[in-house]
């Protein structure tokens, strides 16, 4: 049918793999977000919640719809990363060496390779590394300083 009554195509725009620019996000602020994780065929939709401090690093908290919390990640200014938690679906090992790398290329800190993000619109995230897709909307940004406690890497251990 295509073939006979002809077919417009619009060529969209390319996108860039180069990450965000810097200073989308305020130094200080909670990020509200949600993702559609995509590997191995299945697709699970998630929820996060970052927190930004210029002086402590991000704490990223990564829950499922039901409020199950799947990974905590907290990432040091200088780079340490503490897993605070891990699940099944998220192992400790996953979650050192890929989501705090998936942290540093969206929202800063990431080294100049490796960063294959795009931006289709403002607010709006796809990261493809070939075994794992993620598709990142941030739905809310609440300037300010955070608590300290939320960057404390020791809060793991007194539990």
């Amino acid at each position: 049918m295509c073939l006979l009554a002809g077919c417009a195509v619009t060529k969209l725009p390319p996108t860039q793999s180069l990450p965000p620019p810097a200073g989308l996000f305020p130094a200080n602020a909670l990020l509200t977000q949600r993702a559609l994780f995509t590997a191995r065929g299945r697709q699970f939709a998630l929820n996060g919640y970052l927190a930004l401090s210029e002086t402590d690093g991000k704490r990223l908290i990564v829950t499922e719809n039901f409020g199950n919390v799947m990974a905590d990640l907290l990432v040091k200014p200088d780079g340490r990363v503490f897993v605070l938690r891990s699940s099944r679906m998220f192992p400790e090992r996953y979650i050192r060496r890929l989501m705090a790398a998936d942290v540093a290329c969206i929202f800063g800190g990431a080294p100049t390779l490796d960063c294959p993000v795009t931006m289709p619109e403002t607010n709006h995230f796809v990261l493809d590394r070939g075994g794992y897709k993620l598709d990142l909307r941030i739905v809310g940004t609440k300037p300010g300083i955070q608590p300290a406690a939320m960057f404390d890497e020791t809060a793991a251990l007194k539990k």
